[in-house]
């Protein structure tokens, strides 16, 4: 015997800080009313869901549209990138999602996932698209793709996203624009 319940969780201000981050300006809550319950969720697309453990203090930054579930403890608020180029040519824009814990929190990414355990000052690049989450520790800035052969015929797009240590960075194979924009191939339109 589940109860279900819908709300605006903390409040009006609260809901339209998730509702910027991307998530809905309503949290529904499952509560079990009985010994045992069960509640199952999927991927909107294509993809896994990874569960973490936050202790309190500990934060994740996620893609817009990452956030699945999560303890009741665990708090969800937007995150702004610090840098210009970042927000404008990032992929994500300005706002991401910022999970705070502690509690349990359950992400959904698309495609198949990478996780990388960057070193202190190790620099990986990368599509922005394809970041799924990093912890807070990661310093996160665009970079221009160099040589004009590589922007006009690489079909990489013209920026890249520098994530640089220390701290855990986890990489998603398959963006929605990018599934999206392969599946609109196969959509017959009108002669």
């Amino acid at each position: 015997d589940i109860d279900m319940n819908t709300s605006t969780r903390g409040g009006l201000f609260k809901g339209l800080s998730r509702q910027m981050a991307g998530e809905s300006l309503f949290m529904t809550s499952y509560t079990c009313k009985s010994s045992t319950g069960l509640v199952t969720f999927t991927t909107e697309a294509p993809g896994r869901i990874l569960v973490f453990e936050l202790d309190r203090g500990e934060s994740l930054i996620c893609q817009k549209d990452a956030f699945m579930a999560a303890q009741e403890s665990v708090e969800l608020e937007m995150h702004f990138r610090k840098r210009l180029g970042a927000g404008l040519f990032g992929g994500e824009g300005f706002i991401l999602q910022k999970i705070n814990g502690p509690g349990i929190v359950f992400l959904e990414l698309c495609g198949d996932i990478r996780e990388y355990d960057l070193a202190p000052g190790e620099v990986i690049k990368v599509d922005p698209g394809h970041i799924g989450l990093y912890e807070p520790t990661v310093d996160y800035d665009i970079t221009t793709v160099k040589g004009l052969k590589n922007i006009l015929f690489s079909g990489e797009g013209v920026f890249l996203a520098t994530l640089k240590g220390p701290g855990k960075v986890w990489l998603q194979s398959m963006p929605i624009p990018n599934l999206a924009a392969k599946i609109r191939q196969y959509i017959p339109t009108k002669s």
